[in-house]
């Protein structure tokens, strides 16, 4: 196995400056990919004009947003600055989105700071023409906290709707942490998946069954902070979605919808205003489809024109 990591790329500098010249896009263009119909831009998720550009005439039917709520943990935004900028990236989504479509926010909940964003962000989506259907919270293996407080082991994914949206139940196997209730049947204690015929179960909105990333797994994308599971993404967009259909991501940070969206039979519209993580999504999607690997493990994307370089925090 190659060991090549990266620090996180949104707090090396000194790492950043050396990866931009290896980035094929610089803001404000647009990469289109002509197999899958995929798009990545390198805009702002704020600007209508930008959000237009990369849509062009194609509305979605689902969009997937992970909301960088890491501005309001390391302090470069106050609480109110931020619900009003993400009210804006909500209203531009809700400007490309077919009549009947679907909306998944990811967002923190800071438990040393009032539970902020969630709450306020949970507030402002009233005000929009979107209907709440669910709040899901996806267990992680590894979590923080501190002896004086319960271990934060979870993060939080709001679940709404316009209009009337397809919507298939999605099926897992049954974890032994939920294999349900035991009682006695013809003289046996049995457990509930015993009496079932099924071996699966359908999927609720609290999900323990999905791996949180990280640097063993094949899909790791090292230097991204905060990636999500493919799993947990191709959960979304099989329940959310057909095949052909249009999905949005305006943080495409690790490329992870456009490679769900890739393996599914969708086309992905995805943004991200630093042009390095651009160049990950583009790259990773290159990848796959000449190796069938889903990312880097405890590589990365740039190790060709990196070489042996490693770093830490700028070292």
């Amino acid at each position: 196995m190659h060991k090549h990591p990266l620090a996180r790329l949104d707090r090396d500098e000194k790492l950043r400056q050396r990866l931009l010249p290896f980035c094929r896009l610089k803001p404000g263009e647009i990469w289109r990919d002509l197999q899958s119909g995929h798009g990545v831009g390198c805009l702002d998720a704020t600007s209508r004009e930008d959000v237009l550009r990369l849509c062009e005439t194609r509305q979605a039917v689902l969009a997937i947003h992970d909301l960088p709520y890491n501005f309001i943990a390391f302090e470069q935004r106050q609480v109110d600055e931020f619900i009003g900028w993400c009210k804006k990236v909500v209203l531009n989504t809700e400007a490309v989105l077919a009549g009947d479509s679907n909306l998944y926010l990811w967002i923190g909940a800071d438990q040393r700071a009032g539970f902020a964003p969630l709450p306020e962000l949970m507030l402002m989506m009233r005000e929009t023409d979107f209907r709440s259907r669910s709040f899901i919270t996806l267990r992680n293996q590894r979590g923080y906290g501190t002896q004086k407080n319960w271990m934060s082991v979870r993060q939080e994914l709001l679940y709404y709707t316009k209009g009337k949206p397809k919507f298939s139940p999605q099926y897992t196997e049954i974890p032994k942490a939920v294999r349900g209730y035991y009682k006695e049947v013809g003289g046996e204690l049995t457990e509930n998946s015993e009496r079932g015929r099924a071996g699966t179960l359908r999927a609720g909105n609290v999900w323990i069954d999905v791996q949180q990333v990280f640097y063993r797994m094949e899909e790791n994308v090292n230097g991204c902070y905060a990636q999500k599971p493919l799993k947990a993404i191709q959960r979304i967009i099989e329940a959310s979605s057909s095949p052909g259909d249009a999905v949005l991501d305006f943080f495409s940070h690790s490329g992870t919808t456009l490679l769900a969206a890739e393996m599914t039979g969708r086309a992905c519209l995805t943004t991200d205003i630093d042009p390095i993580f651009c160049e990950i999504t583009i790259r990773r999607l290159e990848q796959f489809r000449r190796t069938g690997r889903t990312g880097w493990q405890n590589s990365n994307p740039f190790v060709r024109e990196l070489g042996q370089w490693e770093t830490t925090d700028g070292d």
